[in-house]
């Protein structure tokens, strides 16, 4: 299995590591921490210099009951952070946004691929244009409403295969607008419109994604799951972040989204060895 970003091919022999760095006032994390931009750019060097593949760079928050920003401030956010960090690696860079027009910015500096958390229900035709003109790869997350009104979308009869069905609908759009199969990746969309149960059980098989053919994307990183339960702030959910890294590994899961990658790192490298003992 492979995955097409502008002209590098990533082959999935390994569980890969994605280290998130936001530009944000307000994410349910590190908000505030990389507002500046050569503050960011260095910490997305560290995270590569600890393990990461991928550095997953937003600045827009995705936290429950946040509000949109707008494509220009976005841009404004994120396009000094790209430049700095390209001219010190050639680390995968993708970005978090809904927007196609923050995207077409994003790639036109630099960025390899676009990480879509609305799986193209926001700017649909438009966002998956952008994609093929610049033959950039495509993360679909599932998720239902907004930040602002997930929670209460989080209702499911057959929480899997709901989940599927809405990622085809994303995957379907961008392959008739002419991005290529191997250019496509999925996310299930943990902590968007789900609960705690229903994130644990995708933990528990994520076979069903796996399935599909396309590689997989899990982000369980410090997340509200997480507290629930072992009752701890997100700055302490490291221990529980990394029980659900080894649960991804242990199954196969493609990459992985993490906000803290040199402990990460161990844990896939010991998992890993276990699985080959």
């Amino acid at each position: 299995m492979i995955w097409k970003v502008r002209e590098k091919i990533v082959a999935f022999d390994r569980t890969l590591l994605a280290g998130i760095v936001n530009v944000t006032h307000d994410s349910f994390s590190d908000g505030g921490k990389f507002l500046d931009p050569e503050k960011a750019a260095k910490h997305a060097l560290r995270l590569v210099a600890d393990g990461a593949e991928i550095i997953d760079l937003g600045a827009e928050s995705t936290r429950p009951g946040s509000k949109s920003v707008a494509a220009a401030e976005e841009i404004k956010r994120l396009v000094p952070v790209i430049r700095a960090i390209r001219k010190k690696t050639d680390a995968i860079l993708t970005i978090d946004t809904v927007k196609a027009d923050v995207a077409e910015k994003c790639l036109k500096e630099g960025a390899d691929a676009v990480n879509d958390t609305s799986g193209l229900r926001a700017f649909g035709k438009k966002m998956a244009g952008v994609v093929k003109s610049y033959k950039a790869g495509l993360i679909l997350m599932h998720s239902r409403g907004t930040p602002e009104t997930m929670r209460e979308m989080a209702e499911y009869r057959d929480l899997t295969g709901e989940i599927l069905k809405e990622i085809a609908g994303g995957v379907e759009l961008a392959l008739k607008c002419g991005v290529e199969r191997e250019r496509i990746m999925i996310d299930p969309g943990l902590g968007f419109a789900k609960n705690t149960e229903q994130n644990l059980a995708i933990l528990r098989d994520p076979k069903p994604f796996l399935d599909t053919g396309y590689p997989v994307m899990v982000g369980p990183s410090r997340k509200s799951f997480i507290g629930k339960v072992t009752g701890r702030e997100p700055p302490d959910r490291d221990f529980g972040t990394a029980a659900c890294v080894a649960a991804c590994v242990a199954q196969g899961v493609q990459v992985v989204r993490v906000h803290e990658v040199k402990g990460m790192r161990d844990v896939i490298l010991t998992t890993e060895a276990i699985l080959k003992a």
